[in-house]
């Protein structure tokens, strides 16, 4: 492994974005032999705009503008915006599991603690990311998840100060026993010790698991578990256990099992 990098110190560009200390590879002449300004690139590119257009290019799925913009970040000293740039990519602009977060990391570990980021292999990293970001599913699921959440967090305080209902609401409601989300509140909750819901409750209702159910071996284990507790459970209550929530109604459960 390589020697640990100092830090660099935060700074504010000239557009307000916090910024930080240039690699020294940013301070040489861009490929025209021109002195370099502030944020530019080894090809006279902004790297504000390089940096947008890698994300776009992610976004879009557009292989070989997200290689190339890498490229240019990575060989004109701004190795560092490109791997920050990188991993924000993963939680923005990514659908959720999937493994080219883990594959991003290595790669950056490769180019930044094993080789010097403006390397050859150091660019190549930054290629091999780039391209794995481009080629993995593109979603804004997360940010359009946050965005609506807090719109409507917005929307039922307003309500709540105008004393009225709100108009929408979060999909959890208001939590409450006894209505859609009931199974919740198990004995390991204040109002399900409160109801007495123990074990029988968590093992039928609060254990449950979909779409697909448990699979032959843990639902083995779990029949036989249940048949050697202390307490007397139904064959009923035992199916139940091990059967696949509704994925239509996966909320869904019977007022008793028999």
């Amino acid at each position: 492994m390589g020697e640990e990098r100092e830090p660099r110190q935060a700074t504010f560009g000239s557009d307000g974005e916090l910024d930080t200390d240039r690699d020294p590879e940013a301070d040489t002449d861009n490929d025209f032999g021109e002195p370099k300004e502030a944020n530019e690139t080894d090809g006279g590119y902004n790297r504000y705009a390089v940096s947008s257009l890698l994300q776009k290019a992610v976004r879009r799925s557009d292989e070989e503008v997200a290689a190339w913009a890498a490229w240019e970040l990575a060989r004109s000293g701004y190795a560092w915006n490109l791997w920050d740039r990188l991993n924000l990519y993963v939680v923005e602009d990514l659908r959720a599991g999937h493994e080219v977060a883990l594959t991003i990391e290595r790669y950056e570990e490769l180019a930044t603690e094993r080789w010097e980021e403006a390397s050859w292999k150091g660019r190549l990293c930054a290629i091999h990311a780039a391209l794995a970001a481009a080629r993995a599913p593109s979603t804004r699921e997360a940010s359009n998840a946050d965005e609506y959440f807090r719109k409507v967090a917005d929307v039922r305080a307003e309500a709540r100060e105008e004393g009225e209902e709100p108009a929408v609401d979060f999909p959890a409601g208001d939590l409450e026993p006894g209505e859609k989300y009931d199974a919740i509140f198990d004995g390991h909750t204040g109002e399900g010790s409160r109801l007495g819901r123990g074990k029988r409750f968590f093992k039928t209702r609060g254990a449950r698991v979909g779409p697909d159910g448990e699979d032959d071996q843990s639902a083995r284990w779990q029949r036989l578990s249940m048949v050697l507790d202390e307490i007397d459970f139904s064959e009923a209550e035992i199916e139940h256990a091990i059967e696949a929530v509704d994925v239509d109604a996966p909320w869904d459960e019977p007022d008793e099992v028999d």
